[in-house]
């Protein structure tokens, strides 16, 4: 059957190209399933979750019998009370086995069969008196899973379901319950009671606080991208350098499984369209990788509709990222803190080193442009920006001196009264800004992680190709400016440049505005000082 990358629903190793999930299937099973434990599988959207149930369900079928529901499929109505929600959870038990051909689980068909049969009325206690009796006549423990446990969340009804498993779950030694349940979802379980009662003594009540800690790396690593690679190139012989584009690939996405996904299915699919693209060996490469990042970065894809839904609902979250993309902040990682948690719930944060850092690049990129756009209705430096852009772009080039040159200009002219704490703030905003309608459709640009600081940080702007790197930077002496200096040049070197860029906002009254270009060892650096 012929493969392809996939990003809609489930993957299916016969149908798509896929990363391995043994290693991830057997530490779940090792660590948590076979203790007999009860968790929960959040990640955010499109994160590989139902996949892993999926292959999950199938991995444990010889030692287990596993039932693996989606809640999705539960229409609303079901949870209007506790009749209702048990006669629909049992029929989802049902429909799991129906085509299963084992002894075992044709006999545990036939006791739920027989118990939906006989009770006409079925409230939500006798439920688990039958599921108690069905876990103790079953000849194998019995697993839980449950998908898309979100769809249920709004629901007083759910809330008192996962009551009663925690209930069963603590008297297990006594009464025989199910071996292992796990719970999939966006949303933890312990915010279930806030999105039925919002009052804040209430938020933090979980009626699911027996849950072991899931621990279980979901992202993609490099050296799985690469096995990915392997064997697509196995079918179509691409001649690409499979561990160069896998690492660029990771260098963009973190391993987010989803955008892994679209990278490869755009240079797949829809590039080879393209004039500069036209042969299976251009596409593979790392400006192949740039203009399949520019493709997803313009696109309405629902993964960036949920990230504006929940930075417009929760605008916590939404000054937390501005704060570290715009102004350096380094935030100490602390999950207590509601903007943490929930950033890092819909996957749009992550842990880096003990600090607050924005999940991946794309994310970066697709949030600076949201914030910039934001700004841009209101904004006479992008309007600067917009009016100068043509005199920038020469033979399909960026000139980036010249753009340093005309922004110093336009910052001397528009805010050089500002007192230092507001350019300090929104210094590195307004270059932003400023740079944006330059390159807008044809370039990109994101920060680099690994030098952004209150103090210092480095731009790596893309146009058409071409890569500049700029350090922007706050003038702290003339000994942390050489420093910056040495800096910029070992950051050339791992770029393979020999030119770069530094704008330095300097609050000096003796300071030299302007733009000077200097050596440093062998390379050339254009300096700005606003």
């Amino acid at each position: 059957m012929k493969r392809r990358f996939n990003v809609t629903g489930s993957c299916v190793p016969q149908r798509h190209y896929m990363v391995s999930l043994d290693d991830r299937l057997k530490k779940i099973k090792e660590d948590y399933v076979d203790y007999g434990s009860y968790f929960v599988i959040n990640r955010g959207r499109q994160y590989g979750k139902t996949t892993t149930l999926r292959a999950l369900a199938d991995y444990l079928s010889e030692e287990y019998l596993v039932f693996s529901l989606d809640f999705q499929e539960m229409p609303d109505e079901k949870f209007e009370n506790g009749e209702t929600f048990s006669r629909a959870f049992v029929n989802m038990l049902l429909d799991t086995l129906q085509y299963q051909e084992g002894e075992e689980e044709q006999r545990i068909y036939g006791m739920l069969s027989d118990f939906i049969g006989q009770n006409l009325k079925l409230e939500m206690d006798e439920l688990f008196r039958f599921l108690s009796r069905m876990c103790r006549e079953c000849k194998r423990p019995i697993v839980l899973i449950i998908d898309e446990v979100d769809s249920a969340g709004n629901n007083q009804v759910f809330v008192q379901f996962l009551a009663l498993l925690r209930g069963a779950y603590l008297k297990r030694d006594r009464t025989p319950t199910f071996h292992s349940v796990i719970l999939a979802g966006v949303y933890d379980i312990k915010n279930l009671k806030l999105k039925i009662r919002p009052e804040s003594e209430h938020q933090y009540n979980s009626p699911w606080n027996i849950a072991a800690v899931f621990n279980v790396n979901m992202d993609f690593d490099a050296t799985q991208i690469v096995q990915m690679l392997e064997e697509y190139e196995a079918d179509h012989y691409t001649g690409m350098n499979i561990q160069e584009i896998a690492e660029e690939i990771f260098a963009y996405t973190s391993g987010y499984p989803v955008l892994v996904s679209m990278i490869c299915k755009y240079l797949d699919e829809d590039l080879s369209d393209e004039n500069d693209f036209a042969k299976l060996q251009q596409v593979w490469t790392k400006k192949g990788v740039g203009q399949a990042v520019r493709w997803i970065l313009d696109e309405n894809i629902p993964l960036f509709e949920s990230m504006v839904r929940q930075l417009d609902t929760y605008r916590e979250l939404e000054a937390l990222i501005e704060g570290i993309l715009y102004q350096g902040r380094r935030i100490p990682f602390n999950r207590d803190e509601k903007a943490i948690n929930i950033g890092v719930m819909f996957g749009f944060l992550k842990n880096r080193d003990g600090q607050v850092a924005v999940a991946n690049r794309i994310f970066e990129m697709r949030l600076l442009n949201l914030f910039v756009t934001r700004e841009a209705i209101r904004s006479e430096i992008y309007a600067k920006g917009e009016g100068d852009r043509s005199q920038f772009i020469r033979n399909g080039k960026l000139d980036m001196d010249a753009v340093l040159k005309k922004f110093v200009e336009h910052f001397s002219d528009i805010w050089s009264k500002s007192d230092e704490s507001f350019v300090e703030k929104y210094g590195r905003k307004f270059f932003l800004l400023y740079l944006k309608p330059i390159i807008n459709g044809t370039g990109n640009y994101y920060i680099e992680a690994e030098t952004r600081d209150l103090r210092r940080t480095d731009v790596i702007v893309d146009y058409l190709g071409e890569q500049f790197v700029v350090e922007l930077k706050i003038w702290h002496g003339n000994e942390y400016h050489e420093r910056g200096e040495q800096q910029l040049v070992d950051y050339l070197d791992y770029y393979h440049k020999n030119k770069g860029y530094m704008l330095s906002f300097n609050f000096n009254q003796k300071k030299q505005i302007g733009v000077k270009t200097i050596t440093v060892g062998d390379k050339t650096v254009v300096e700005a000082v606003v």
